[in-house]
């Protein structure tokens, strides 16, 4: 496993984040586990939940797989960095409930210590906003967190899909008040969909943030889907059998693939490691549903894409280019 600065911080991460959105909804408790395991055992130290995964009626069900796991013993959360997020309704009564979701001080106190429980653990070592909320200030955020981290209840914060003028405002706010501010942003981000690169990633990079892509396949598009199609295998999404009822992006997926067979590469495998060569990506989340998924997607780590292979696959999937260039003179 290669490791890495999470941003301007002197937190060291493994470049693949292990992602449990699985756990619960489509894995089971037993199988979660030696997921886990088999990260750990494979130097995988960075894992990535939210408090609202299990979703639904179970929301919150990932969050305690993760601490049944914990509560197992022996090193498992003093090897693991853990990373959770807080935005999403946790009402008792679904989504209309007040005071139970966005980022007001009052929910960020009380969904700090529902996490911390269900997780089995002291302390989240990155804890992200799961959204913008235009309702409340940074101002009131920061105050919050700031006694979070007193109290040594979270040690950094981070934020999930921020546009970047917000990272911007959040970290310009943080700095007045003498606070480190964001750490991290994860937003989407892949070959498919680079739009990323025009605002997002230069904010991240500017104010030290450490930018981690969740679904780096876009959804199974850039798996391999074609192939496994034809192949008979698992099936598609629906998000994925709708991006390829577009012709020209069924054409770019089919071009992708033929590309990576005539390299003899596996193309969910490259996808990863794309991302580990763009300025500024700390590390993808992968969401593995078995120990076997997990094991291909650990593969990208010790993949190397030559020059000319990189520049083949912009013109395959090309980004729109640096800001304010790729929309004005």
């Amino acid at each position: 496993m290669e490791y890495t600065q999470l941003g301007r911080t002197g937190l060291t991460v493994s470049r693949i984040v292990l992602g449990t959105m699985n756990f619960g909804p489509e894995t089971d408790e037993p199988t979660s586990h030696a997921i886990m395991d088999a990260a750990l055992d494979a130097g995988l130290n960075f894992f990535d939940t939210a408090n609202v995964y299990g979703w639904g009626e179970n929301k919150g069900r990932t969050e305690e797989i993760i601490g049944s796991w914990f509560a197992k013993g022996g090193d498992r959360r003093d090897r693991t960095v853990l990373a959770t997020k807080v935005y999403g309704n946790m009402g008792p009564d679904g989504e209309g409930w007040p005071n139970h979701d966005r980022l007001s001080a009052l929910n960020i106190r009380r969904a700090v210590e529902a996490s911390l429980k269900r997780l089995g653990t002291d302390h989240i070592d990155v804890y992200q906003f799961h959204h913008v909320d235009r309702r409340t200030p940074f101002e009131e955020i920061w105050q919050a967190v700031d006694v979070l981290i007193r109290q040594g209840k979270i040690l950094y914060a981070g934020s999930s899909n921020f546009p970047g003028y917000k990272i911007a405002q959040a970290n310009e706010t943080a700095a007045r008040q003498g606070m480190v501010g964001l750490v991290s942003e994860q937003c989407l981000y892949n070959l498919a969909e680079r739009r990323a690169e025009m605002e997002v990633i230069p904010a991240a990079q500017e104010y030290g943030l450490g930018v981690i892509p969740w679904s780096p396949l876009h959804g199974g598009l850039l798996g391999g889907v074609i192939r496994k199609q034809a192949e008979g295998g698992r099936r598609a999404s629906s998000r994925t059998v709708d991006a390829l009822a577009d012709t020209a992006m069924r054409d770019r997926v089919q071009a992708y693939e033929d590309l990576l067979d005539k390299h003899g590469l596996e193309p969910g495998e490259t996808a990863l490691a794309w991302l580990l060569t763009r300025p500024g990506v700390t590390g993808p989340i992968v969401g593995p549903r078995t120990p076997e998924q997990l094991r291909g997607a650990l593969r990208a780590v010790e993949l190397e894409l030559d020059d000319e292979l990189l520049a083949a696959l912009d013109e395959v999937f090309p980004g729109p280019g640096p800001s304010p260039e790729a929309f004005a003179w």
